[in-house]
């Protein structure tokens, strides 16, 4: 059983007089910290509305990683969820149940989808691109230091966005000409202020883009991911290969994960590196690593604050007598939970590159744990050390307190990130 401190700064009667309607989550993200203080004062888990979708967020760490790897929780809508085919009319996240990919899978579907994919993210071959993400830095930075002099960069759009749509195009084989029109639709996924018309329109459109780039890959197929996927789904005729729908949906997946959530963790890490420039210093002065300070802002600030959905397979009593009902939906709550002070003690909202203890589940846990966990952390620490390497007098633009969020409940990064970069090294 795992050790709990038992540090808190939530009282003991918040976690009593709880509300009788759910908590509805911002669908804007515009005050994160202070709603996952609201929901960890609910106690292990929070009954939430989740855009008009009941559901337990649950922060609890210990609680969440055991439900994480439970059997009796299940990623499957339409096996689990006695409410999916409602919520696909319906509902604008509707997407992130109905997809017939890993993501959704359960159980020996999940498996055999989950190595198909697997071999694209092992360590050697996340090894053998390093150059190429240096090289791609090295570019990106280039293009940033022939800026005229004085005039402000925005890190997310000309650093945060184009690294790991350019790693994860080069990795797939998707032709640069297409990147910007998944760069629009995968916006689109993650923004959950769209209307059900807007997300259903948006969802369209992917699977348009989708299809048009299967056919041009099938006609004339290339040394790429995306190519080896094809063949397999065109070749393999014993049931293990993926079916056209797993082919797209999975195809989205990697495109879509492969970078949203790389460009949260630069831009939070440039960010609470200039808010916090005594923590560039343990680094500057070898007291800290790069590593440090991506697993410190991994856990500091989630690239994923809450990821949609789980579903209970039976009934499940939670610590505090209450219980997720079976065919009740989970949302995994990742930044609040690794915030919580029962796990990183009275000083868990502290940015700390030195702290002892960084764990953190901002790549999930369990068999769903991210595949591109290795990849997102040699992008975030190469575009790091590149980046303040070359623009040592490096500062915002504006306030910390003025960068807006981005108009998310699930991504957790900033619309823009405004700087001064200052001479070039």
């Amino acid at each position: 059983m795992e050790d709990r401190p038992t540090a808190t700064t939530v009282p003991k009667e918040s976690r009593v007089n709880r509300p009788t309607a759910p908590l509805v989550l911002d669908p804007a993200g515009t005050d994160r910290h202070a709603e996952h203080r609201l929901l960890r004062a609910q106690g292990p888990a929070a009954r939430v509305d989740v855009l008009g979708v009941t559901a337990w967020s649950v922060t609890d760490p210990v609680l969440l990683k055991k439900l994480l790897t439970s059997p009796d929780v299940s990623k499957d809508a339409r096996a689990h969820w006695p409410e999916f085919e409602q919520a696909v009319q319906t509902w604008p996240l509707a997407l992130w149940v109905a997809v017939n990919n890993m993501f959704t899978a359960y159980g020996a579907d999940h498996r055999r989808l989950r190595r198909m994919v697997a071999p694209a993210f092992g360590a050697r071959r996340v090894s053998l691109l390093r150059d190429t993400v240096e090289a791609i830095v090295t570019g990106l930075l280039d293009e940033l230091a022939a800026l005229p002099p004085g005039e402000a960069a925005d890190l997310r759009e000309q650093l945060a966005y184009p690294l790991p749509i350019a790693v994860i195009g080069h990795l797939l084989g998707l032709p640069e000409d297409r990147r910007g029109e998944f760069r629009s639709v995968v916006d689109g996924v993650f923004d959950t202020t769209l209307t059900p018309e807007q997300a259903a329109a948006n969802a369209v459109r992917a699977y348009e883009i989708l299809g048009q780039l299967i056919a041009t890959k099938r006609a004339v197929p290339g040394d790429d991911m995306i190519s080896l996927l094809i063949a397999a789904r065109d070749e393999e005729g014993d049931g293990s290969a993926l079916s056209d729908t797993e082919l797209a949906d999975t195809l989205f997946l990697m495109i879509s994960a492969g970078y949203e959530t790389t460009v949260n963790v630069i831009d939070q890490a440039v960010t609470a590196l200039l808010t916090h420039p005594e923590q560039l210093g343990h680094v500057r002065a070898g007291r800290s690593s790069w590593s440090d300070v991506v697993e410190e802002t991994l856990r500091h600030e989630s690239a994923v604050k809450h990821l949609p959905m789980r579903f209970a397979l039976a009934d499940i009593h939670l610590p505090d007598g209450r219980t997720i009902a079976k065919g009740e939906a989970i949302l995994a709550s990742y930044a609040a939970a690794n915030r919580h002070p029962d796990w990183h003690g009275p000083d868990a909202d502290a940015f700390d590159v030195t702290r002892v203890t960084k764990d953190h589940l901002a790549f999930g846990h369990g068999v769903h744990f991210c595949l591109g966990a290795p990849l997102a952390r040699l992008e975030v620490a190469a575009a790091l050390e590149a980046l303040f390497d070359r623009f040592p007098a490096l500062e915002l633009e504006v306030p910390a307190d003025e960068l807006v969020p981005v108009a998310s409940l699930i991504s957790n990064g900033h619309r823009t990130l405004p700087v001064r970069l200052g001479p070039s090294a």
